[in-house]
């Protein structure tokens, strides 16, 4: 924001707006608003009567609507190979999921058809599913790979990743989540920690492909132990980590990840209160995925009372994946963590929010409306912020608005 003649000079000023603002993760609602925007950033926000005198290039009259922070869905695997609708139409007709397995289907198929997918396929297929989200008002997504699990793929990945962002207006942090699953050329899991540590993360470091890495922590896929190792390569290497963990058994991965200051720990549904308090201690963030608690019909709830009460900040995002949460919509995320875990509509809002860019180490420009923070965000039809959680799907998006500038 500069001054001129004592003007305010602005780019753009979005009146006839109420907002809930997000700040300290609540509503902080003010009504009857006014949003400057100058250099794509929040340049002032109050009271409509409070605005100081300005000059603008654009003025935008909103009529009422409301308005928040723009979504920020901060955990999805949203780059694969074909898809697995045909396993799910299978179990429903009673075919297990280790026979499924067997005939070659699960997480390997979509690491077969990842790696034979071309780069431009990838880019196609992903950007429709990218579009979705962003059509219900995210304009934060992070993209994790981990259907390669060879240094070739995963950097396949990671540069389709890369191309989503530049291609569309949306900010896109990468994820690399090599320690995934166990790819069939491997056959003993610490040689393929060996594998990541010394060949795929190092060269995912140098050529800057990666903002964070990811492992995932359980008996089907890798111990404590072997995350362990690779989060220390990670460490070295400068990069920020973060896990899936205690998804379906209590391996205390998540207190191990808060031991390396992860920015969070995903899934959580054994999570203990040992481990609760460990993720307290290091500020990691806990991250519900309550749409693979609905696809495979899981009873053990993560412990919100627990997790409140130690004070950890709870984010929601889909985890859109082939398998396990084919979901393309992170408002019904949030009625979902309302009606299955006890999230309030408030508490659904910070969790897209303030405490999703907090679970992706950028809380300090993203995740709520305030002076100098990316100008990021949505004007919704509905008549109080609660809505967002209460509608099942339907456009309520009346303006999406990406680093001040309309992107929808």
């Amino acid at each position: 924001m500069t001054q001129s003649d004592d003007l305010m000079q602005l780019d753009s000023l979005w009146r006839g707006v109420h907002v809930a603002t997000m700040k300290d993760g609540q509503y902080s609602t003010i009504e009857n608003a006014a949003i400057g925007v100058h250099g794509g950033r929040i340049a002032w926000i109050g009271p409509a009567d409070q605005l100081p005198r300005y000059q603008t290039q654009q003025e935008h009259d909103m009529a009422g609507c409301w308005v928040t922070p723009g979504l920020i869905d901060c955990h999805t695997h949203l780059v694969f190979g074909g898809n697995r609708a045909g396993e799910f139409e299978q179990r429903l007709n009673g075919v297990s999921y280790q026979d499924i397995a067997a005939q070659g289907g699960g997480i390997a198929a979509s690491v077969s058809a990842t790696r034979a997918a071309s780069e431009a396929d990838l880019v196609a297929s992903s950007k429709r599913r990218l579009q979705s989200l962003m059509r219900d008002g995210v304009t934060t997504v992070e993209i994790k790979s981990g259907y390669g699990l060879s240094l070739e793929s995963e950097l396949k990945m990671l540069r389709v990743a890369t191309t989503l962002g530049n291609e569309l207006p949306v900010t896109i942090k990468r994820t690399c989540l090599a320690a995934h699953a166990m790819p069939p050329e491997f056959d003993d899991k610490d040689r393929y920690i060996d594998y990541l540590c010394h060949e795929v993360l190092p060269k995912v470091a140098t050529l800057g492909m990666s903002d964070a890495v990811d492992a995932f922590c359980e008996h089907i896929a890798f111990s404590p132990e072997q995350v362990e190792r690779y989060f220390q390569t990670a460490g070295k290497l400068g990069l920020p980590v973060k896990l899936h963990a205690e998804q379906l058994s209590a391996l205390g991965g998540s207190a191990m990840a808060a031991r390396y200051q992860a920015l969070s720990a995903d899934h959580l549904e054994f999570i203990t209160e040992d481990d609760v308090k460990a993720m307290a201690s290091a500020g990691t963030v806990a991250v519900l995925l309550p749409g693979a608690f609905y696809t495979l019909k899981e009873t053990q709830r993560p412990p919100m009372s627990l997790l409140r009460e130690h004070g950890v900040k709870i984010a929601i995002a889909t985890d859109a994946n082939p398998g396990t949460s084919p979901a393309l919509s992170l408002r019904l995320m949030m009625n979902m963590a309302c009606t299955l875990f006890g999230m309030t509509p408030e508490e659904a809002l910070a969790g897209t929010t303030l405490n999703a860019a907090n679970a992706l180490g950028m809380a300090h420009t993203h995740g709520s409306l305030e002076m100098g923070k990316v100008a990021d965000f949505i004007c919704w039809d509905v008549e109080s912020p609660g809505e967002l959680s209460y509608w099942l799907g339907g456009d309520l998006v009346k303006q999406r608005i990406q680093q001040g500038i309309i992107s929808l």
